[in-house]
Order: C-alpha cells, then sequence, then structure tokens
C-alpha cells in the first residue's frame, strides 16, 4: 500500500481507533475537532486520499459509513507454542496476532479484581483481573458458568453457577471452601466471565 503522509497517517490512526471504540465512523465535525481543524476542507481531502491509497471506503451520499479496509494488526503475536514439561522445537516466524481488542474495549464488559483463592482450580487466582459480561437475566445463565454474583448475606462473589428449580448453589473451585446455597431470588448474578488477565512482575 501506498505510504501516508504525517497528516494522513494521524487522522487514519484516529478513525481505526475510533471505529473499534465505537462500532461505527465518526462525523466531520469529530475528525475536525480531532485534527484540531477549523474546516471540514482539509477533513475530506485527506479522506480522498486514504481512499484512493486503499486505506479506507464509504458509501457516497450517506454520513458515518467510513470502512477501515485494511487496520493497523493489533494484539500480542502468537509465535508458536512452548511446552510446560519437555522440550519442543521453537517457531521463528509470527503465525497469528492474539488480539485482545474483542475483550478490552467491548463497551459493556468490564473488570474485577479478584481478592481470595477460592476459584484457584479454574486458574483464577488472588489478584487476578476478571473480564465480566453483563447478565440481564440470570434465568439465561447456563449451569457451569463462571459468573460474579451478590447474595443476600453473603455480599459479592466469584465462583461456579449452578441452578435446580428454585436453589441456586455456588461453587467455588477450591475444596477448601464450600458451596454457598441460597434460594433463586436472594442470588443476583452480574456477569459472566469472559477473560482472565494476569500481570506477572518477576523479582530478581
Amino acid at each position: 500500500m501506498e505510504a501516508l503522509t504525517e497528516a494522513q497517517q494521524e487522522l487514519y490512526d484516529w478513525l481505526v481507533q475510533y471505529i473499534r471504540e465505537h462500532q461505527h465512523s465518526p462525523s466531520i465535525r469529530q475528525m475536525m475537532h480531532a485534527m484540531k481543524l477549523k474546516s471540514p476542507a482539509p477533513v475530506q481531502s485527506r479522506l480522498e486520499h486514504l481512499r484512493d491509497k486503499g486505506y479506507i471506503e464509504w458509501t457516497e451520499g450517506r454520513a458515518r459509513t467510513i470502512r477501515i479496509l485494511r487496520g493497523v494488526p493489533q494484539g500480542v503475536p502468537i509465535k508458536g507454542a512452548i511446552a510446560a514439561g519437555g522440550l519442543i522445537e521453537p517457531f521463528t516466524d509470527e503465525m497469528e496476532q492474539l488480539d485482545l481488542s474483542s475483550l478490552l474495549i467491548h463497551p459493556q464488559y468490564y473488570a474485577l479484581r479478584v481478592t481470595g483463592d477460592s476459584m484457584i482450580e479454574a486458574l483464577i487466582a488472588d489478584g487476578d483481573v476478571v473480564i465480566m459480561k453483563p447478565v440481564p437475566d440470570s434465568k439465561a445463565v447456563r449451569n457451569g458458568t463462571i459468573v460474579a454474583a451478590r447474595v443476600e448475606g453473603h455480599g459479592n462473589t466469584l465462583k461456579y453457577f449452578h441452578r435446580e428449580g428454585s436453589k441456586v448453589k455456588l461453587i467455588p473451585a477450591n475444596q477448601n471452601y464450600t458451596p454457598i446455597e441460597a434460594h433463586a431470588g436472594q442470588v443476583q448474578v452480574q456477569g459472566a466471565l469472559v477473560g482472565v488477565w494476569r500481570g506477572y512482575n518477576a523479582t530478581p
């Protein structure tokens, strides 16, 4: 693809980020504001150059229809596999991208920091950050789903969800803890697990 000028690159990068975050394209006025321009003409000129160079396209005569044709690669490169037991031959070529954007920028997702070790056997440890999606109706939650739930008399907890009739059991992933059992009306499922983030700081 043909290289971009600095001004074109600035607008393109901003468009990629905006569309990824909002799932729709911005208005000309929003682009003017973001680029600190007082007239729409420079924005329209940059957009036409981006289209001519194959970076974006839009539907003529319709507002907010800009589409990114070739986005900037996002995420962490997966460069093969590594054994946690014996040894395997390492890969040297980049195979694919681990795209975290679907977890990190979904407008409704939210994060919670885990305290305690009741889910350790589910590989969720104290200090981890869990990414949750809201659950509008707890009746739609499948048994076995890891959920964030509020239970009357117990507070908030992260557990496996299991429902039988009018009873709900919240099951830990640690044999040192006992399940929480309550009437379904006493349990408010606030979110379902979609991902886990764990930072690692090596110490010398």
